[in-house]
């Protein structure tokens, strides 16, 4: 009897910090407490013990985890390394590796950590009642928006479900898939007149050849914009026409209705 709806982006990985695996009580206080934590010796052995113990069967997975992003501009040579990888080259077992990232990064360290089957994220994407998100930040393939390797879902999601979960696999049609990221979305959050192409609502249009539009996008090299898209209107103006920008900047903050001022 609840109403309940899920949304999901099309890959076996997620993002978030770093320092994300560190038990809650050792990040109580701030950052400036997690980094006095990491640095006595007696409190980080805790931390180990909790994080080995919390972990036991399979352990934290240091192969699956990439350094997404840094702030410290020393450790931006291990951007798109696995922290196995930082490991090895630090000469130092994984946890103290991870210990001594956050410390050195001043716990401003992004990561993408694999820790998801395709199984289940087929399973999830074929339900009526999931819709389709990128779940990532405004990229771009330069300038300040060009920083790190981060997650590739907020380039090649969409692109990506066409053309491997629809034209590839058919687990999905053309059409349903197209629901699940434009109408389903638009009606669950309340944005009035979009999502839908009628007379009289938003002109927020995308136009793609479904036999061609693929996404380039990779976690080893994620700044690549996708392929097959011809057009994509904003409001009725173009902002992506002929493989570039146009300039124009039609967009606007949307608001649901349970906004208030």
């Amino acid at each position: 009897g609840i109403d309940m709806t899920a949304d999901q982006y099309p890959y076996i990985a997620f993002s978030n910090a770093l320092s994300a695996p560190i038990p809650g009580w050792a990040q109580e206080g701030g950052t400036a407490k997690l980094l006095e934590r990491l640095g006595d010796r007696a409190t980080r052995a805790r931390i180990r013990k909790e994080l080995e113990t919390r972990n036991r069967s399979t352990g934290l997975d240091f192969q699956g985890m990439l350094i997404s992003s840094v702030s410290n501009r020393n450790l931006k040579q291990w951007e798109g390394k696995r922290l196995t990888e930082v490991a090895a080259a630090w000469k130092k077992d994984p946890y103290e590796t991870m210990f001594d990232f956050i410390l050195a990064d001043s716990a401003r360290t992004g990561r993408v950590a694999f820790a998801m089957t395709e199984q289940d994220l087929q399973m999830g994407m074929a339900q009526p009642w999931t819709s389709f998100c990128t779940d990532g930040s405004a990229l771009a393939t330069d300038g300040p928006l060009h920083e790190g390797k981060p997650h590739p879902r907020a380039y090649g999601s969409f692109p990506r479900i066409l053309a491997r979960y629809v034209r590839e696999d058919k687990l999905l049609a053309f059409e349903e898939a197209i629901r699940k990221m434009s109408s389903l979305p638009a009606q669950r959050v309340g944005l009035r007149e979009r999502g839908i192409l009628k007379p009289g609502f938003y002109a927020d249009v995308v136009v793609f050849d479904p036999e061609t539009v693929t996404d380039k996008a990779t976690f080893e090299d994620p700044h690549q914009y996708s392929e097959g898209i011809s057009v994509v209107l904003v409001n009725g103006k173009p902002v992506w026409e002929e493989g570039k920008f146009t300039g124009n900047l039609p967009g606007k903050v949307l608001r649901g209705p349970g906004y208030k001022h």
